[in-house]
């Protein structure tokens, strides 16, 4: 009982805190901030990192505190003391969550959720990496949302101090080209140029992260090979019912599952989220339509069949055709 009101009592002090910070989020000095910090002395950086974690608990704005690290401690140290001060306030977020909520959410989980969440408990430490990378969500509320999951604590530490470094970089070196720029120091064209070159960086993460992501094509000659040896794959034709039996046929391992049905049907294949799936089309174009359907669902080893059934037809391996009758 003493265990259940701490924890609603922690919940209403964080959602008070919360609250609190973002009513009076316009408020925030950060002129007072660098000043506080820079009357600290030796221990301004330990004071920086406590109030950067504290503020991503609470969900102060982490662009503004990185810009405001980079201002006080340059490029090197600053993205240090950023990179450390975020990383701790977001375990700090994901603790509270896994002891506040964590084991509400598994009760109460529906089919679909319940995917989700074990689909990023598979991907582990590359889930935490992707999405420190590209940043699909606003960071604070992230930092609460994997505390929900069945992520290790560990490999989210680590992954998230080290897959955050790109952006703390460049938004800790734009903080200090700022400071600079205020101050008149040299270089300031050199020092702006290369700013706008790490922003760049970033903004292009996204785009190589999802390609990188991308599981390869498996090529016809391979699949037939991995049939031929009894593999435990599921194909899976995604044209429409009349194609599936049309000219070309289909392979005779293969499960038909329109690309406009997949969507209604990703539940009844949750067997096969950890294991290889290949997609078949005419070519590729559905068959690349519906793996990202899949993979967004959370199938983890989804391949599409590269040149579909026209490849497979060039070699003249044997389909499974449908004969019609005439009455």
């Amino acid at each position: 009982m003493k265990s259940k009101s701490l924890r609603w009592l922690l919940v209403a002090l964080l959602v008070i805190g919360i609250a609190l910070t973002v009513l009076y989020r316009d408020r925030l000095d950060v002129a007072a901030l660098q000043q506080w910090v820079q009357q600290a002395g030796t221990a301004g950086p330990l004071l920086f990192m406590l109030i950067y974690a504290i503020g991503t608990l609470f969900f102060l704005p982490g662009s503004v505190l990185t810009l405001a690290g980079g201002a006080l401690f340059g490029p090197v140290w600053g993205t240090l003391w950023n990179l450390t001060g975020a990383t701790l306030g977001g375990a700090l977020a994901f603790v509270a969550a896994r002891y506040l909520g964590a084991e509400w959410v598994e009760r109460r989980a529906g089919p679909k959720l319940k995917r989700l969440t074990d689909g990023v408990a598979a991907e582990g430490w590359r889930f935490v990496a992707f999405v420190r990378l590209v940043p699909l969500f606003p960071f604070n509320l992230l930092n609460y949302a994997l505390g929900l999951t069945r992520i290790a604590f560990m490999p989210y530490l680590l992954a998230t101090w080290v897959f955050m470094l790109p952006g703390a970089l460049a938004y800790t070196y734009l903080g200090y080209a700022g400071r600079e720029a205020m101050a008149g120091g040299e270089g300031l064209i050199q020092k702006g140029l290369l700013a706008l070159a790490l922003l760049a960086v970033v903004a292009f993460l996204p785009r190589l992260i999802a390609k990188l992501r991308e599981r390869p094509m498996l090529e016809v000659g391979e699949l037939k090979q991995r049939l031929d040896a009894g593999e435990n794959l599921l194909v899976l034709d995604v044209r429409t019912a009349a194609d599936f039996v049309g000219e070309q046929g289909h392979l005779a391992a293969a499960r038909n599952l329109p690309l406009e049905e997949l969507p209604a049907h990703v539940e009844e294949m949750e067997p096969w989220m950890e294991k290889t799936v290949a997609l078949v089309c005419r070519t590729d174009r559905r068959s690349a339509k519906a793996a990202a359907i899949l993979a967004g669902a959370g199938f983890s080893d989804v391949h599409v069949v590269r040149g579909g059934m026209t490849a497979w037809l060039t070699n003249d391996w044997p389909v499974e055709e449908v004969q019609l009758t005439e009455e």
